[in-house]
């Protein structure tokens, strides 16, 4: 009893699975664990190896960069301490640069990786910069420059050309490289830069030069490339797919062994690249990895060997600070892919793999045979058994097995078990037979629901129809109310089979509702003209404002509609009526009433719903009504406007010609009298013909914009287009304020592309445009600020934009929007009010919209404001006649 119970225990494990399967998993199970085991251990060892492998590559990679970087920079200190020795032995003096000139450009030839050097004393600044083989240029500010900067270009046989870049007052204190070396006192390189010359990463490294007092005598410098570090770097094979890159502890990128370069372009100029957002992948995702795990790149003090993965590969990592250079606080990075080290051991692998599914093939013919050995007794048994399950052939059926002593056991017990199943059999046809009754029965009910929706849906269908032909009907969106009330009015009777439909409206005062339309649908016609007074039906009209719809299926006991009942519904035999309100703006404005007559009837929802969206669509034409009456009044009046406008302009012509002719002879006069043409003048007369004079061009100079203004708005001005070279329309208009400019100190420069095709503009008039928005830029702008401007095409070169900067007092922003209004000026604590008449930006703007384009402000209070002039740019030969 026992034992069977627990041979029944295993063999529930496998229930419902063939005999000559678990045979089969048997032999399975025994070679996948072996096979397994095997694998496992070899691919554990393989991955310890390459591990192993990896630490090393990559220790050596960064030892070799190391090594590398420091030699590199070395140069910088070879040439400042080769420049101390002959100060020291008195060869040359730091207090007297004119002498430094053929030993600089000799110490360029000597250390090719130096870019440049530079010697600056309190005084003097002397910098030799190599440019090729033959050529260097040499930038020079001493006694005999007057203390400006020059720059000039020196050949191979020592002549000199100079270049027409001059800087007033030039102090070389205020440079980098000699900050940094008197900060630091002592040797130090500075901070990687990107000079505004050409696209690179450049580094200095300066020296100060102390006498034996220890009185500081002056700074010497050299620069040096470091873009030639990213060549080192390209030399130096990782792997096969292996990255080598420097970061400062900022982030960004100093060089990188692939072709990326270490910064981008924004605006025309080169700006840093963060290595996390480097174009190459591995460097950004590398950075991005150390991010998350240091924070802080300050953090990494110690070399770290880490690993994670990448693009479904794990990636070895050596991160190393780079030590013994001051002020170079840099971090060498060795990315490695596993799959450089992988190829081998997965092709063993693959090997192993191959081995296992050898015999796991022979492991299944094995299986195969062994089951098929076992399982044929066992099948007989299971066809035998198959048999026994058609009962409807009426005989007691007994199986019989034979051959394997466990299945014989089985054959009592499965003769009763067949017995047992033939009665419940029997019971359960006549269960059968009883629930295909109620199922017929049920079957029949739900045919009836089915019939009862599909005539529901069909009526919804007939009703969409009628929404939409009514929604579409060309009365209903031109606003012709009696056309579409009486279109409604038929299609609403005919859909929903009643005998009257109609559309009251309320009468000017509110009291009364008028019948707009009225459709009879048994003699199909239309009336109108009908009356309700509210004071007689309040009790209707309110039930009407607080529902919005009325259904009624007997008005003879409907308390809501008994006061309808004697005059109206009675005589009319109107048993059942459906009325709903309407609403417009707010505002409850009239009402549809659909009235049913003979026999009662019960509204469904749907019907109620259609009545509703009926009234929607009554409301629509009545605003589409409103709304054609509002845009004819609209037109009348911007009819009458344009005649006045026409006539204003008319007489500001007309005025301002009248005022001009007696102001200037005020003013030849007053010239008459400053030059003392009638007689001497006393100094008050003076001064008071001064403010009569400055009064009278201020006037004049209104008159002149008030009229300019009047030719724009009027379309008198007429463009005399042609191609125009943008360069020279800048230098002019900063030629024409250089004055302004030098009064108080300002600095003017302008950052144009080289070779821009011109633009097909009215030279005259755009010169007006940028110089008032030059003189304004000036204006605001405090002694020792900067104004610029800025050109810049779009991507497409379809447009081009103009933008005059300031650094000056700046504005609100919610002040920029009266900036181009006539006469307004903006004024508030930051911005006094300043002389002028308001209209110079009214005139830039209406000038630039005659050129097709458009003026945009921006500007911060206490930093400054732009103004961009958005103009179509084209090369001039694609352009044709303008309008």
């Amino acid at each position: 009893m026992n034992k069977n119970t627990g041979q029944s225990n295993v063999f529930s494990l496998f229930k419902g699975v063939p005999l000559s399967r678990i045979l089969v998993a048997l032999f399975l199970l025994q070679i996948l664990l072996a096979v397994g085991l095997t694998a496992y251990l070899s691919i554990r060892n393989g991955q310890k190896a390459v591990n192993e492998v990896a630490s090393e590559l990559r220790h050596e990679v960064a030892n070799r960069v190391e090594q590398n970087l420091q030699t590199y920079l070395a140069t910088g200190r070879q040439v400042l301490r080769s420049n101390q020795n002959v100060i020291n032995m008195g060869l040359l003096k730091i207090e007297n640069l004119a002498t430094w000139e053929s030993y600089l450009i000799e110490q360029l030839k000597i250390f090719p990786d130096a870019l440049a050097i530079t010697a600056s004393n309190e005084q003097e600044y002397l910098a030799v910069e190599k440019l090729n083989d033959r050529q260097f240029l040499l930038r020079k500010a001493d006694k005999s420059t007057g203390y400006d900067l020059y720059t000039y270009i020196i050949d191979s046989q020592g002549e000199r050309t100079q270049l027409p870049e001059v800087i007033k007052n030039y102090d070389a204190r205020s440079r980098p490289d000699y900050q940094t070396a008197v900060t630091a006192k002592k040797f130090s390189f500075s901070q990687i830069f990107t000079p505004r010359t050409e696209p690179t990463l450049l580094i200095s490294a300066s020296l100060p030069i102390y006498n034996s007092q220890g009185e500081l005598l002056g700074v010497n410098s050299t620069l040096t490339h470091l873009s030639q570090i990213g060549d080192l770097l390209q030399n130096i094979k990782v792997g096969k797919s292996g990255q080598i890159f420097i970061i400062e502890r900022s982030g960004l990128l100093v060089a990188s062994s692939t072709t990326e370069e270490p910064f981008r372009f924004q605006n025309g100029k080169p700006i840093r690249l963060a290595a996390s957002q480097s174009g190459n992948s591995l460097t950004q995702a590398t950075a991005k990895y150390l991010k998350t795990k240091f924070n802080n790149f300050d953090q990494i003090q110690s070399l770290q060997q880490l690993d994670f993965p990448f693009d479904g590969k794990r990636q070895f990592l050596e991160v190393r600070p780079l030590q013994g250079e001051p002020n170079v606080n840099w971090l060498i990075i060795v990315a490695v892919p596993e799959p450089d080290f992988m190829g081998k051991l997965n092709r063993n692998i693959q090997t192993t793999i191959f081995l296992c599914l050898g015999a796991l093939g022979l492991a299944i013919i094995l299986g195969i045979v062994t089951a098929r050995w076992v399982t044929v007794p066992i099948l007989h048994f299971s066809r035998a058994t198959k048999d026994l399950t058609d009962f409807t052939n009426g005989e007691n059926l007994v199986v019989k097995v034979q051959g394997i002593q466990e299945l014989e056991v089985l054959d009592g017990s499965f003769n009763e078990m067949a017995q047992d199943l033939r009665k419940t059999f029997t019971a359960l046809i006549s269960k059968n037979k009883d629930l295909e009754l109620q199922v017929k029965q049920r079957t029949q009910e739900l045919q009836q629901e089915i019939q009862e929706r599909i005539n529901s849906e069909q009526k919804l269908g007939q009703y969409h129809q009628v929404l939409t032909e009514l929604a579409n009907h060309k009365a209903v969106f031109e606003g012709n109310l009696e056309t579409a009330f009486k279109a409604i009015a038929e299609k609403v009777a005919n859909a929903l089979q009643v005998e009257r439909v109609s559309v009251w409206l309320f009468n000017s005062d509110r009291t009364k509702l008028q019948c707009i339309s009225l459709y009879e649908r048994s003699n199909q016609r239309h009336s109108a003209g009908l009356e309700r007074n509210l004071t007689d039906y309040l009790i209707y009209f309110k039930a009407l404002v607080v529902s919005g719809t009325i259904a009624v299926s007997d008005t003879r006991t409907d308390p809501r509609v008994q006061e309808l009942w004697d005059k109206l519904l009675e005589p009319n035999n109107i048993v059942s009526l459906i009325d709903t309100s309407l609403w417009v703006g707010g505002k409850m404005v009239g009402t549809v009433l659909s009235e049913q007559v003979d026999i009662p009837r019960k509204w469904e929802l749907s019907e109620q719903n259609f009545i509703s969206s009926i009234a929607e669509i009554v409301a629509l034409t009545l605003e589409v009504c409103d709304r054609k009456r509002a845009e004819s009044a609209l037109h009348e009046a911007k009819e009458i406007a344009e005649v006045a406008n026409r006539a204003r302009s008319t007489f500001l012509g007309n005025i301002n010609h009248d005022l001009r002719t007696p102001l200037n002879s005020i003013l030849g006069i007053t010239d008459a009298l400053k030059d003392q043409v009638y007689g001497p003048i006393s100094e008050e007369q003076r001064q008071s013909l001064n403010i009569l004079e400055s009064s009278g061009k201020n006037l004049l100079e209104l008159i002149n914009q008030i009229l300019d203004l009047t030719d724009t708005e009027s379309s008198k001005i007429e463009l005399q287009l042609a191609a125009t070279p943008i360069q020279g329309i800048c230098d002019f208009c900063l030629s024409f304020v250089k004055h302004l400019a030098f009064q108080k100190n300002i600095w003017l420069r302008a950052q144009i592309p080289e070779e821009l095709e011109p633009i097909q503009v009215d030279e005259r008039r755009i010169r007006q445009v940028f110089i008032n928005l030059l003189t304004n830029a000036i204006k605001f702008t405090k002694e020792g600020g900067e104004v610029w401007i800025e050109v810049q095409p779009s991507s497409t070169n379809e447009y081009i934009f103009f933008s005059v900067v300031d650094t000056g007092i700046g504005m609100l922003s919610d002040d920029l929007f009266k900036l181009f209004q006539p006469f307004v000026q903006v004024e508030n604590a930051s911005t006094p009010r300043s002389p002028g008449t308001g209209l110079g930006l009214v005139m830039v703007q209406k000038i630039v919209e005659l050129h097709g384009g458009t003026v945009h402000a921006e500007s911060q209070l206490g930093k400054g404001s732009r103004f961009t002039v958005k103009l179509p740019w084209k090369k001039a030969g694609e352009w044709g006649v303008r309008d």
